[in-house]
């Protein structure tokens, strides 16, 4: 590391202030102990209190990778078969059209287990959680199927089977909160306790992650914490923006979005995955585990691979491990470079992605120039052969049903992608940027899937959408 703390401190500060965040925590740590860490902006514009490095956020997606770690190592200690059916824990699983067998649980932590986007999230939250930010849920309310509060619900669901299924398993990856909640009962039910109790005996205690819970409606980071230094939660509305202190409340989807941490407790976890396990001359869990998570057997290279609860990439050369969050308040990105640092950012607004402030932290960490665009859609300059196979619309079912739209306009690609027109800029084989034409910025980046001359899905980002 040749460039100084200063100059990634206003790195930092320029892109915090850019983006018009309210909150943002952010630390790195290495096995020596904290490079660097601090707070930018208010964690109460109300109160006027400022972001600690120690404040506690909500970790939304960021979770995930604590449920996938629980399967491995209870895989490494024999407890159960990461490659058996997941119908022998939850019996009443069944994907349309797809044999049991199929359905593994290792399938289910690659997000590959052919589940569709639905509406099972959108439903919990918004027929769960209480408070104003929620109450413009009518439809979601008025359409949810059941209680959808217990994963019998959610089972139920998937087995209506409403929405076709998305290939043989392991043929396509498209991300799935369902699976993250099938493997939460999956780990209370093979852990013989709740997956919350067993994270604070393996991993949140041994790291000393004091500031840290699995946590469905805020009630135990309250008894951790007294209430002190936890954020408000900040998002637009029509008339301004918006500060309340209502957790999301998602009770199924314990292991998918409802941890609750700071950017120093968080830093601690990623700086041990990054080193073998190892953390403070400490083994805190078996490197076999690691390796089944996030090992050889999932290539490195410059275009991310989802791995099982992390996506592995490879900076410069250099083995990258890393997962953002989004939910109310929430917008979180977290970390490591492979033997050496983990990296935290936690912030307090919604909508927000956090990816661009992280890959500050890993220009800093692998000296490269701190303003520099590390994720891997670059566009090309160059035209694609066949346009025309693209053409079309492409609905995913994610709340209200989103809609990607394909067209040409001047010669040119573009496409309306929830609304928003979009340059399409191509990269390489079947994969474009998505330029916002009213910024210029990059929202997003499409892959097309192309069989007998058109494209009958595309995925955005990393949810996949059926042509309609």
């Amino acid at each position: 590391m040749k460039q100084d703390l200063k100059a990634l401190d206003l790195a930092l500060k320029k892109k915090i202030e850019e983006k018009g965040c309210t909150g943002v925590s952010v630390c790195i740590r290495s096995p020596e102990g904290i490079v660097f860490e601090k707070g930018y902006g208010k964690r109460s514009v109300r109160d006027d209190l400022p972001v600690l490095p120690d404040t506690v956020f909500g970790c939304a997606s960021l979770t995930k990778s604590f449920t996938a770690l629980t399967m491995c190592i209870l895989h490494t200690e024999g407890v159960l078969d990461i490659d058996e059916p997941a119908v022998r824990f939850l019996p009443d699983l069944h994907v349309p059209g797809v044999p049991d067998e199929l359905v593994t649980l290792r399938q289910l932590a690659l997000h590959r287990a052919g589940i569709p986007l639905n509406e099972c999230l959108d439903w919990c939250i918004a027929v769960n959680t209480p408070g104003p930010y929620y109450q413009n849920d009518d439809r979601l309310r008025e359409t949810c199927p059941n209680p959808m509060n217990t994963i019998d619900d959610i089972i139920e669901v998937i087995g209506e089977g409403a929405i076709r299924t998305l290939g043989e398993p392991g043929e396509y990856m498209s991300y799935c909160n369902e699976s993250f909640a099938l493997l939460s009962s999956v780990a209370d039910i093979a852990c013989g306790k709740p997956l919350e109790d067993f994270l604070q005996e393996r991993i949140f205690d041994p790291l000393g992650m004091t500031r840290t819970a699995l946590d469905l409606d805020g009630s135990r980071i309250e008894a951790i914490t007294g209430g002190e230094n936890v954020t408000n939660f900040f998002s637009d509305w029509p008339d301004g923006k918006h500060e309340d202190h209502q957790w999301t409340i998602c009770p199924p989807y314990k292991g998918c979005a409802c941890l609750k941490s700071t950017a120093e407790d968080m830093a601690k976890y990623y700086c041990m995955l990054a080193n073998d396990g190892v953390f403070e001359g400490k083994q805190i869990v078996p490197p076999e585990a690691l390796e089944l998570m996030f090992g050889a057997e999932y290539p490195l290279r410059r275009k991310p691979f989802y791995a099982m609860g992390l996506r592995k990439h490879a900076i410069a050369g250099h083995m990258v491990c890393d997962h953002g969050g989004e939910l109310h308040g929430v917008a979180a990105y977290g970390g490591f470079v492979k033997d050496g640092y983990g990296i935290a950012v936690l912030c307090n607004e919604s909508e927000w992605d956090m990816e661009d402030v992280l890959n500050i932290c890993y220009a800093y960490l692998l000296d490269l120039p701190l303003e520099e665009d590390l994720i891997w859609t670059k566009p090309s300059g160059k035209e694609f052969s066949a346009p025309q196979m693209l053409f079309g619309d492409y609905v995913g079912h994610v709340g209200d049903p989103i809609h990607i739209r394909v067209y040409a306009r001047g010669g040119k690609l573009y496409a309306r992608i929830a609304g928003e027109v979009c340059r399409l800029e191509y990269c390489e084989q079947t994969v474009f940027a998505a330029i916002s034409e009213e910024s210029g910025k990059r929202v997003n980046f499409l892959r097309f899937f192309i069989h007998d001359g058109r494209a009958w899905a595309v995925k955005c980002g990393s949810l996949l959408y059926h042509r309609v």
